[in-house]
């Protein structure tokens, strides 16, 4: 509609969903790089920028997320006289139930929603899912409603790789392989197909970590060598489009290093971009290739950077999280450490129980893993490339992880004064220990004296929680099973009698 139908306080946003002001304007010329549009949206003394863009047959659009209750006013510029000086307000409501807000670090090395509430990542990876053909998108959707994971990396570009050699039907761009871009005009259509998923992972709690850049190419479409006049005009772009959803993650790119047309300089310099244009300040990450030899200092890329808000990392084994948390102290989230399948690829072919095992153990180090699934297809629709169904045996087991998080007090931490066991935990009150490939047949845990705690030996695998009998307090002998993936969980509780 027009901003002009919107220009009156009776129209009510919920906080954290977004209003979209609809201009009319010119045609001619090209409108993607001619029209500059712009609003400002306030809510009392504070004032916030917005950037507008072109969707095309002439309509321009301008999408603002309030993240405040009560009344906001909005007036528009822009260098066309027809689009300039329209003006109006709205009234922010409530969130709804379930509406969190946007992810954002709560507390150093942790994620929170915009609302307080705690948010763990449980990811997986599907890079090119919106390219595929609709019925096996639809299908995506259908296997993630019934998973555990509250996000997914996935690509704006499309991916030319082993197991995705077809070509999809719409690009970011117009124009096609055969008769080349328009590196100046945007292909709308597109991006109203990428925005109706993105809208559907947000009903399903499911924040979108969108991948911006990737070395994928492989010479088909030119996407990885954009020069830097492109490359800006194309983050302004997505930033003015789609930073309005409120589920929305900045990957910078996916194993930028093996992005030979770019050099370190770029990445600071998109970071920047993209930190100065998004009036949400959404996570902000990159994410490596496999060029890391020493796991407590990554040379290709400082995420130190103050433009870099969480560490999105690629490495096989997830002890090193312990440094990582201590060098970046930023939220390390291990993206990739190898997929549950069966590809020929190494990263591509360990088993359910083993993938289970790497997101026990970078969670229990603080910090936070990402599932993928790589199992060979007759039609060749592989999971982390396409999405479709879920196979492995990783993610009931994946599901029952986060129950057990999603069961434990707030603030639990690392405790370090148990050197042979990740654990997690609050000093004097919970503690929960991971075991891995390890199988004792006895631990030796030792309680505080003056409390009371339950011990519940959990089988990470076989999904099942057994509690001991009684209480227990100071140095307790656990019997365990004697098999590998298994945790103890001890609570305190209050002392029978008193």
């Amino acid at each position: 509609m027009k901003s002009s139908q919107l220009a009156s306080s009776t129209v009510k946003i919920e906080c954290w969903s977004f209003i979209e002001l609809s201009l009319e304007g010119p045609i001619d010329g090209n409108p993607f790089m001619d029209v500059h549009l712009q609003a400002k949206f306030q809510h009392k003394q504070r004032v916030i920028d917005v950037d507008g863009f072109y969707d095309g047959n002439g309509v321009y659009k301008i999408r603002f997320m309030p993240d405040t209750e009560g009344e906001w006013t909005y007036s528009v510029s822009s260098n066309i006289a027809v689009l300039n000086g329209s003006a109006g307000g709205f009234v922010c409501s409530a969130a709804s139930v379930g509406n969190h807000g946007p992810v954002h670090v709560g507390d150093t090395d942790r994620f929170a929603y915009a609302d307080g509430t705690t948010y763990r990542p449980y990811g997986t990876t599907c890079y090119v899912w919106t390219h595929q053909e609709e019925a096996l998108q639809e299908q995506t959707l259908q296997s993630l409603s019934h998973s555990p994971f509250n996000k997914i990396r996935m690509c704006v570009f499309p991916k030319r790789y082993s197991f995705n050699t077809n070509e999809p039907e719409h690009f970011p761009f117009v124009g096609s392989k055969t008769d080349g871009f328009d590196w100046t005009r945007f292909n709308p259509l597109y991006f109203a197909r990428l925005e109706q998923r993105i809208g559907e992972l947000q009903r399903l709690g499911i924040e979108a970590d969108l991948i911006l850049f990737h070395p994928y190419d492989n010479g088909q479409w030119g996407f990885d060598r954009m020069d830097a006049e492109t490359d800006e005009f194309y983050l302004r772009y997505v930033i003015a489009r789609l930073s309005a959803f409120r589920n929305i993650w900045w990957s910078l790119a996916n194993e930028f290093d093996f992005m030979k047309e770019k050099k370190l300089d770029d990445w600071d310099r998109f970071f920047r971009i993209v930190q100065e244009s998004d009036p949400y300040q959404h996570l902000r990450s990159i994410h490596n290739g496999t060029k890391m030899y020493d796991p407590t200092h990554l040379t290709i890329y400082d995420h130190t950077k103050p433009w870099v808000t969480h560490a999105s990392m690629q490495y096989w084994e997830l002890s090193p999280t312990t440094a990582w948390r201590k060098l970046y102290r930023k939220p390390i989230v291990v993206d990739e450490c190898c997929y549950e399948g069966n590809l020929p690829q190494r990263w591509g072919n360990i088993t359910g129980e083993d993938m289970t095992a790497r997101m026990w153990d970078g969670f229990m180090r603080g910090g936070y893993v990402g599932h993928g699934e790589t199992f060979l297809h007759p039609d060749e629709i592989v999971w982390w490339s396409k999405g479709g169904q879920l196979y492995g045996d990783s993610p009931a087991r994946i599901a029952f992880l986060r129950q057990i998080f999603d069961a434990s007090p707030e603030g639990i931490t690392p405790i370090e004064t148990f050197r042979d066991a990740p654990t997690l935990g609050i000093e004097g009150a919970y503690y929960l220990q991971y075991f891995g490939v390890h199988r004792p047949a006895y631990r030796e845990l030792p309680l505080p004296e003056e409390s009371c705690f339950q011990i519940e030996v959990i089988d990470t695998w076989n999904m099942t929680i057994t509690a001991l009998t009684g209480v227990y307090s100071g140095l307790t002998r656990v019997n365990m099973p004697a098999t590998p993936y298994i945790a103890l969980r001890a609570y305190r509780v209050e002392r029978v009698g008193n």
